[in-house]
């Protein structure tokens, strides 16, 4: 019998598409019949479909699209409704926000009305997906716990394009829509502000960043090493001594000194994920609004060294008679 290699292959069900659990009164029907693709199998599961929309998840795609469609067409006037050039320079293209001059304020369109109506189908359609996601879960009979994980990013976006700017009474100060403009954005803001990095929430959201990403890797590593014992269906798992979930428990005890369970491990990865949106959105927040300069703040409560004086400063010759 051959090795199992899973990293490599994988062993693909095939069976009567599985519609899902029945939809309580109230709720419209699921689309389609559902089918499998092998390249999907490749990477999780192989079925796709059938898919529930409802109203609200409709109404969010339809936000979303024009939102896609007004971004992506003021891009392409902007390099002269040439389809090349719109290709060759799509990551640099955006669609900035309104001018200083313009306060909160309604610009016309092309000096950041577009941006602003973009942003608001762009945020009406994630709140609906929001609440989409909540109702979903409800209805299903689940915890809320993907709803409000999802709400930790979205608290992070609003920061960003919303709540901070109205603080700061500017819309400019909002993060324009493109790709590399985003990140000259967010390069600017770090150098405006005394570097970004002396920000105690920037510190935490960045210790949540790796940790999470640790966290799964830690947990998708075990749970792999031990799918040749059936490590993958946790549920029969944990009630089932000496098989793949006891191994894994043991490992982690021995190589660490504890163990995780197979619920407390994806506690700990969902709190980490969660808090490093949730604090980087605190600190986007008080940058500019309590705090103008975070290197000066980070010197003056012990944070940060003060950089020695390295030059000597220029002398005026005519000041010493031309010496």
């Amino acid at each position: 019998m051959a090795d199992y290699q899973n990293i490599f292959t994988q062993v693909q069900i095939r069976g009567p598409v599985y519609p899902g659990v029945p939809l309580g009164a109230g709720n419209e029907p699921r689309v389609g019949k559902g089918g499998f693709v092998y390249w999907l199998g490749a990477l999780g599961d192989a079925q796709i479909g059938p898919i529930y929309l409802g109203w609200l998840g409709l109404i969010s795609l339809v936000c979303g699209f024009v939102a896609f469609e007004i971004i992506g067409l003021n891009m392409w006037a902007s390099v002269g409704w040439d389809p090349v050039e719109f290709v060759r320079q799509l990551p640099w293209l955006a669609l900035e926000a309104p001018s200083p001059e313009h306060g909160i304020g309604i610009p016309p369109l092309n000096e950041g009305g577009w941006w602003l109506i973009a942003g608001f189908f762009l945020t009406a359609s994630i709140i609906l997906w929001w609440v989409r996601t909540y109702r979903r879960a409800v209805q299903l009979g689940m915890g809320t716990h993907v709803a409000w994980a999802f709400g930790a990013a979205i608290w992070l976006y609003l920061v960003l394009g919303f709540i901070r700017p109205l603080l700061m009474g500017s819309w400019s100060e909002a993060v324009p829509f493109g790709i590399f403009p985003h990140l000259d954005w967010t390069a600017a803001f770090s150098l405006r502000y005394g570097n970004l990095f002396y920000n105690p929430f920037h510190m935490l959201s960045i210790v949540f960043l790796y940790g999470s990403t640790l966290l799964f890797a830690m947990h998708a590593a075990t749970i792999l090493a031990v799918s040749r014992f059936g490590g993958e269906r946790e549920i029969e798992q944990i009630v089932d001594r000496g098989t793949a979930s006891e191994r894994a428990g043991l490992f982690w005890r021995w190589t660490m000194g504890f163990n995780a369970s197979m619920e407390s491990i994806h506690r700990w990865a969902w709190w980490f994920a969660v808090l490093c949106t949730l604090t980087g959105g605190i600190g986007i927040l008080l940058t500019g609004t309590a705090v103008d300069n975070w290197y000066l703040w980070a010197v003056k409560h012990g944070l940060a060294p003060t950089y020695p004086e390295v030059y000597t400063p220029a002398v005026d010759p005519a000041a010493t008679g031309g010496q």
